[in-house]
């Protein structure tokens, strides 16, 4: 196992360990949907994350699934 898909195991794993301790702190809560454009975020930067040989390819998709996730939480935000 080379060193870079190493560190992309330990970012799988950190990610899975949040995810989970999202899901049992939620018990109770009311639930909120993951909106279309915030599941197009995730779905990229984990996309390049899995993409991360090509580093081109790698930090393109990530940086997009950002950009998405911004523009999601800007869309959220309740009008002032």
């Amino acid at each position: 196992m080379t060193m870079s898909q190493f560190y992309i195991a330990v970012v799988l794993v950190v990610l899975a360990a949040i995810a989970l301790m999202v899901f049992l702190t939620r018990k109770g809560r009311q639930e909120q949907r993951l909106s279309t454009l915030s599941g197009m975020a995730f779905v990229l930067v984990l996309a390049g994350l899995f993409f991360g040989e090509n580093r081109l390819l790698g930090y393109g998709l990530i940086a997009v699934g950002v950009i998405l996730a911004v523009i999601d939480v800007f869309r959220r935000l309740p009008d002032r």
